[in-house]
């Protein structure tokens, strides 16, 4: 199992995350919903809003996952965000990454991972919108298209219940 890397902006990318006061929220119905649009329109049992903090990745909206956070240093999600474009793993089993994770060889057994990082305007990738599947899969530039425009929206409502918190 390979570590995540840190971005090269790792302060600057934690400050933001802290400064959007998003982390152990309440669930928003909006971020739900696009949390489950994902999971419908690519067919996966896993679909979430992971925030990567310092040392967890937290969840803030989630579907068909009943953990609330997960270490960052066996996540996926921490590779994704320092990636411009849609991270995918086809088969995470035949990834030197990911082939011994727990993540993998556990009782969730992952085996497709997809994470768009969910980038702030001011550049920095604070988490991802990510699906997971329990079977190998593809995917397309088609699929990373649409992944990424919802993560756009995803990164949209967060950026706007922090000028809610700071207007409130």
């Amino acid at each position: 199992m390979k570590n995540p890397p840190l971005p090269d902006n790792e302060a600057l990318r934690l400050q933001t995350l802290h400064d959007l006061k998003a982390l152990d929220t309440l669930p928003d119905a909006e971020l739900d919903r696009l949390t489950e649009f994902a999971a419908h329109v690519f067919n996966v049992p896993i679909a979430l809003i992971s925030l990567v903090d310092s040392d967890r990745q937290w969840f803030k909206s989630k579907v068909g996952l009943d953990a609330e956070q997960t270490h960052r240093d066996i996540s996926f999600c921490g590779h994704a965000i320092c990636q411009d474009e849609v991270f995918v793993v086809d088969n995470a089993l035949k990834d030197e990454r990911f082939f011994d994770n727990p993540l993998v060889t556990g009782e969730l057994s992952i085996r497709f991972y997809a994470g768009c990082p969910l980038r702030h305007p001011n550049g920095s990738q604070i988490g991802t919108l990510c699906l997971i599947d329990f079977e190998p899969r593809e995917f397309n530039d088609h699929d990373a298209s649409i992944l990424t425009q919802v993560a756009a929206d995803v990164v949209e409502r967060l950026v706007k219940l922090a000028r809610q918190q700071t207007f409130s």
